[in-house]
């Protein structure tokens, strides 16, 4: 047994050290979180909607240093969207954390009860996870969003951004956790790693003993990665293949706006939408009207055969562009016989991530809600709103597309489980 100890000793690296010290902080820290009433938790939160504008001068200055680095490494230009902050997206981040804080605090709510024939009152109590670690790519505004949601949720959080946003993630970080200090609440409860090496992602996964649950947000790369390494529970989606069905009910008006706003609004997000499906009954009036829209805002449109025919000028689509989440101004679209053949290609294509029919027909529209299984599915609206700030939960940590224990966008809801609470008046198991 010590000849283990010693083994284990010896492999100990300065960067195991700081990812293990900082994971043992969150974990102290998210017994007192839990414990937290919700007064001084929304306290936090609305301090740290107060200080993101206030301190925004500070945050978009170190911001700025990241997206200059970006662009000498020659990123592209959706990763470096990803990554840039604004007046207008902190404040967006601020308004999400006041959304937070005027959520109902899921902590100790009793979920059901029933009674026993014996007389015992059984009852279920949502509680914390404990300590979440976070591992993203671009994006800062995970760190407040990550973090306000699991302070709302009772939960210590452990912060690893990508090496792009360092600087952006720090300063937001050492925002929020003195606003934590002010309220009360340990700061400990949000921490951002403060290193790039790869390493520490590595390190953290081992940390089963402190962390219990991790959420990775990236490309596809990153979370396989986290997913193949991770010695803890991961709650993740790989990409994004959302589709947008065109009925041949719909009003094309409507169809237009919704299929252009799914594509262009922001590409370079995993919401946007990849592939456009359109009935063969309104193909020929549609697909022209469209293309025409969507190639005015820069669109490569790459077709099935059928969608040739009518759009003789745009490129083939291969087997692999119907997997493809290209994060970027491309589109596939297929002409489909009906609504079934639609729901088949999205069966066999789908990432499980978001899905959306325009149609004026409700057999047709609650077919699609019934029958395709991703984690959200919408009738006549952008895949766009599949977000959780959008989707009233303040913001997301993350969209779980393997429904284990959370499907779609994940809120502070989804950060808590639930334990069995018992009240009996002494009985006793004959």
């Amino acid at each position: 047994m010590s000849d283990i100890k010693v083994k284990n000793k010896l492999k100990r690296t300065p960067l195991t050290n700081l990812t293990a010290e900082i994971a043992e902080r969150a974990r102290k820290a998210s017994f007192v979180l839990a414990k937290a009433a919700s007064g001084p938790k929304n306290d936090a939160l609305l301090r740290m909607a107060k200080n993101i504008t206030e301190r925004a001068g500070y945050i978009l200055g170190e911001n700025a240093k990241d997206v200059e680095e970006a662009g000498a490494k020659r990123l592209s230009p959706a990763m470096i969207d990803r990554l840039r902050l604004t007046g207008e997206r902190l404040d967006k981040i601020a308004d999400g954390l006041r959304q937070v804080a005027a959520l109902d605090d899921p902590v100790g709510e009793i979920v059901r009860t029933w009674k026993r024939p014996n007389g015992l009152l059984v009852g279920k109590m949502r509680i914390p996870l404990g300590v979440i670690g976070i591992i993203y790519e671009s994006r800062p505004n995970v760190t407040a969003d990550a973090a306000g949601l699991c302070v709302k949720s009772g939960n210590s959080v452990i912060l690893r951004g990508g090496s792009e946003t360092i600087r952006s993630n720090i300063a937001i970080g050492e925002v929020l956790r003195d606003c934590l200090k002010e309220a009360g609440l340990p700061e400990d409860a949000v921490q951002v790693i403060p290193v790039t090496d790869r390493d520490a992602v590595l390190e953290m996964l081992k940390l089963e003993e402190y962390i219990d649950l991790v959420i990775p947000r990236g490309g596809e790369g990153l979370i396989r990665f986290v997913a193949e390494n991770s010695r803890i529970p991961v709650l993740k989606h790989y990409k994004g293949v959302c589709h947008v069905f065109v009925d041949e009910t719909a009003d094309l008006d409507m169809a237009e706006r919704i299929c252009v706003n799914a594509k262009v609004q922001r590409p370079g997000v995993c919401n946007a939408m990849e592939t456009m499906l359109v009935h063969e009954k309104i193909a020929k009036k549609f697909l022209p009207s469209v293309a025409k829209m969507l190639e005015e805002e820069g669109v490569e449109l790459r077709g099935c055969e059928r969608t040739r025919k009518i759009l003789p000028g745009i490129k083939k689509a291969g087997e692999s562009d119907w997997h493809e989440e290209y994060l970027d101004l491309i589109l596939s679209v297929k002409v489909v016989k009906d609504i079934g053949e639609a729901i088949s290609h999205i069966e066999k294509y789908g990432s499980m991530h978001t899905e959306s029919i325009v149609t004026e027909n409700y057999t047709n529209s609650q077919k699609f809600l019934n029958e395709v299984n991703s984690s959200t599915v919408m009738v006549n609206a952008s895949t766009r709103f599949s977000d959780g700030y959008e989707l009233g939960l303040g913001a997301e940590i993350g969209i779980s597309t393997s429904k284990l224990h959370a499907f779609g966008p994940m809120g502070a809801l989804e950060l808590t489980t639930t334990k069995f609470v018992v009240f009996g008046e002494g009985q006793i198991r004959e």
